[in-house]
């Protein structure tokens, strides 16, 4: 599986690109982000270097890495990214919105997008992991049709989407 560019109604999904890092190291400055995933904002060397493992890939013929940011249609400018880890019909995703572009919608839009982009290239088993306290992320699940388990695994839910 590729990831390859999809739109929704505000949102263009632009395939990872390792140019994009100075641009996401802005969009990923505060250090809000990280109250529920711990660590810290990234510079732009340090994403540079991640994204280009990322564009690289897993190194496993039976996976795929596909990673997408998120850019706004209306100012085309670059505001989070998504991401999935997929194996024959099942994917974890995971998404993040720059604090300056919370409130809109976009997370929850972005994610719906993802999963739907997914569905049509077979995957069948959708899950995400979102912190219990993290009101915000759980809304963005439970919009992208996904379902809260009972389930921890590392601290966070895992919630679960099957077709």
């Amino acid at each position: 599986m590729i990831a390859t560019r999809f739109d929704t109604e505000r949102l263009a999904m632009l395939p990872l690109k390792v140019e994009y890092a100075e641009e996401m190291a802005k969009v990923l400055a505060d250090h809000g982000l990280y109250t529920f995933t711990g660590g810290e904002p990234p510079s732009a060397e340090v994403l540079e270097g991640r994204y280009t493992r990322q564009v690289a890939g897993s190194g496993d013929p039976g996976e795929s890495w596909l990673n997408w940011v998120i850019s706004s249609l209306q100012d085309d400018e670059l505001v989070g990214y998504v991401q999935a880890t997929a194996t024959a019909d099942e994917a974890e995703i995971a998404w993040v919105l720059g604090t300056a572009w919370q409130g809109r919608g976009y997370a929850k839009e972005a994610a719906i997008g993802l999963v739907a982009w997914l569905q049509a290239q077979g995957a069948r088993r959708i899950i995400a992991h979102v912190h219990p306290d993290h009101a915000a992320s759980a809304a963005v699940a439970a919009a992208a049709g996904l379902s809260r388990t009972d389930q921890l695994d590392d601290g966070e839910f895992l919630w679960l989407l099957t077709t």
